[in-house]
């Protein structure tokens, strides 16, 4: 199965543009033209993110502490995460009690299923925010960040929010997956390194003690805090490049 997608992919294209470094190597071994060229996001997101100003947009206080959380951008992921977000909040909490926590949602529909969350788990007493949107800001102002696995970790990384990555999916779906997967990671800041640098955390690991475990290590721990910090560093050399020029230096030819 897998060869023929090859030949199909080889024959539909004539180059392929990656904007991931481990990429190169899987398509030179299918025999597949291609060139690295960097990611949009490593250019769209600041290079020195501004916490002050991002605390200021979304009426924070400048000294307080935040973390944030970010369960999935679908209602199927947060029907899975949802509670385990809470109740790791709830955890931080009873530690940590300044904590304020920041959660951006960017649809009606996901920000009424968090809510109904919180009220079935009777969770009011926790200092929780719901943002409309705002996911970048929320990052830049946080201490630390419990996110699910998704592109939102690529942008905690180059945004140089320190977080905790975790996920969860129906028991069937996960063992098909991770029979099929080809790297021993799931977050791409980890994937993008080639090694872990953020803790991730899935299915049964996934539990509310340990993911707050986690975080209060990034808030508590300066040296792990600091390691992972240059790490991010590092994931945003790689990803950087002159992308409008290597662009069209791979076009050049087919145009001509």
């Amino acid at each position: 199965w897998r060869r023929g997608r090859i030949r199909k992919i080889r024959k539909a294209v004539s180059h392929m543009l990656l904007i991931f470094p481990f990429e190169e190597a899987i398509y030179a071994q299918a025999g597949i033209p291609a060139t690295y060229v960097g990611h949009p996001l490593a250019h769209a997101l600041p290079e020195q993110p501004d916490r002050k100003a991002a605390r200021e947009r979304l009426g924070l206080r400048p000294n307080g502490e935040y973390v944030a959380l970010l369960p999935g951008s679908r209602q199927s992921e947060l029907k899975l995460m949802a509670d385990t977000f809470i109740e790791t909040a709830r955890q931080i909490h009873q530690r940590r009690g300044q904590i304020q926590f920041l959660i951006p949602l960017i649809t009606r529909e996901t920000r009424l299923h968090f809510e109904e969350a919180i009220f079935r788990l009777q969770a009011h007493d926790l200092p929780i925010r719901i943002l409309f949107g705002h996911a970048h800001d929320a990052l830049q102002a946080a201490d630390a960040a419990l996110i699910a696995s998704g592109t939102a970790t690529l942008e905690a990384a180059l945004l140089k929010c320190p977080h905790v990555i975790t996920y969860k999916l129906p028991w069937l779906t996960y063992q098909i997956m991770r029979r099929q997967a080809y790297l021993p990671y799931i977050g791409l800041p980890n994937i993008v390194a080639g090694r872990q640098v953020v803790p991730e955390l899935i299915q049964k690991q996934a539990q509310p003690e340990p993911l707050a475990d986690a975080i209060l290590t990034l808030l508590e721990n300066r040296l792990a805090r600091e390691t992972m910090l240059d790490a991010f560093e590092a994931i945003r050399r790689a990803l950087r490049r002159d992308t409008p020029r290597l662009i069209a230096e791979t076009l050049a030819p087919y145009l001509k």
